[in-house]
């Protein structure tokens, strides 16, 4: 179905991306913006990146760009830079449903390119193929008109997020999906529609198949856009948590602190680390842990070995870096200091480089009633003495 949208091309529309429609079009290819960008001007806006879907192959693509970058192993798509832009161009796709994946999962082209998902497609495939309506609409900012084969726009007028396809065997390809479904609801406030909905807790199990580092990419997603505490909300109706995040609990009042904290840093346009959220999720089992086993002469002892423990169990399910191990670590160790306030370390622990990270976990604390407030007081009178 082809809609007019009169007046979306003013909107917000990258002039570059309109660059690329336009050119590819006049090599003889179709083109069309795609996926988030266009549902983020249906409605009202501001995409951050412009994508393009054409039936140009990504070798062709190079040659009517030929400045182009072509990257990705497992499908190939352009990056067509700009000054201070890079468009995304890929090709239409198809679902490979007739393919043994696990057969050719090892399948490389001469140039290292997984064969099983270089399958391509025509303009409404590629629609098919894609995770929900909403994520499947094409502009054409020629004709200033959307095209929508899969519902798409009723959806978006509706607010529901909708899954393509049957909503069990969709999840069943690629459990992942579960977790941006999550965060397509958060970030743009839609209702799950039914189906989609129901389908989501039995499925949820092939959440532990997933590789953990892809989950700490979509932990990531998730958690660092600005919609926190709304999917770690949306998630705990399903008991995604449980899955995900085994050490934590759904009323621990320092995570829901540590995700409207980020939330707020991130409308402020500060700096947020995925660390920081994470030492919070842990930090119930870590105290429960280290009062466990503490003694007056062995507590930095048990504490060290505690963090370990903890920190080792939840990298089975997520596997973040290292630096993030080190800065849980350094920022968990740093609230024994800072209880002591002792005036002999102050200089030492205030130069500290994890000082103001281990401060503002202090302050959720202390809001969440779990440390003095008089201590984070004494604290921030510290740092202002000392500025």
């Amino acid at each position: 179905m082809r809609v007019a949208h009169p007046g979306l091309r003013e909107a917000m529309v990258s002039a570059n991306a309109v660059t690329v429609v336009e050119t590819l079009r006049s090599a003889g290819y179709q083109a069309y913006l795609v996926g988030g960008c266009v549902r983020d001007l249906l409605l009202g806006g501001t995409p951050k990146d412009f994508d393009v879907a054409t039936d140009a192959t990504p070798q062709e693509v190079k040659t009517v760009f030929p400045r182009a970058r072509l990257i990705g192993r497992r499908f190939r798509i352009a990056h067509v830079r700009f000054r201070r832009e890079f468009i995304e161009v890929s090709t239409f796709r198809r679902r490979n449903e007739d393919d043994d994946d696990e057969a050719d999962a090892n399948h490389l082209s001469a140039d290292g390119v997984l064969l099983s998902d270089n399958v391509y497609g025509t303009l409404d495939e590629d629609a098919f193929r894609r995770d929900f309506t909403v994520n499947a609409l094409y502009y054409d900012p020629l004709e200033d008109t959307v095209l929508d084969y899969t519902t798409g726009l009723e959806d978006i007028e509706t607010r529901t997020l909708r899954i393509i396809g049957e909503p069990e065997k969709r999840l069943r390809e690629d459990p992942v999906r579960i977790l941006r479904a999550m965060r397509f609801a958060a970030k743009l406030g839609f209702d799950l529609d039914p189906e989609t909905r129901h389908a989501i807790a039995p499925m949820s199990e092939l959440l532990t198949a997933i590789p953990p580092a892809r989950l700490f990419d979509e932990f990531n997603k998730l958690f660092m856009n600005g919609h926190a505490v709304a999917a770690w909300s949306l998630m705990w109706e399903f008991g995604l948590p449980e899955i995900l995040f085994p050490l934590s609990e759904e009323d621990d009042r320092i995570v829901r602190a540590a995700l409207q904290s980020t939330d707020a840093r991130i409308a402020d346009e500060k700096p947020v680390t995925p660390g920081f959220l994470l030492a919070a999720m842990c930090w119930p089992e870590f105290q429960r842990r280290t009062a466990l086993s503490a003694t007056a002469n062995n507590a930095a002892d048990e504490r060290l070995k505690a963090a370990h423990s903890v920190i080792g169990e939840q990298q089975l399910t997520i596997a973040f870096p290292r630096r993030l191990s080190l800065f849980i670590r350094d920022l968990w160790r740093l609230q024994s200091s800072l209880e002591r306030r002792s005036p002999r370390s102050l200089k030492r622990t205030l130069g500290h480089p994890r000082f103001r990270a281990a401060y503002d976990f202090l302050v959720l604390r202390a809001e969440t009633g779990e440390a003095d407030r008089e201590l984070a007081r004494w604290w921030t009178e510290a740092q202002e003495a000392a500025a």
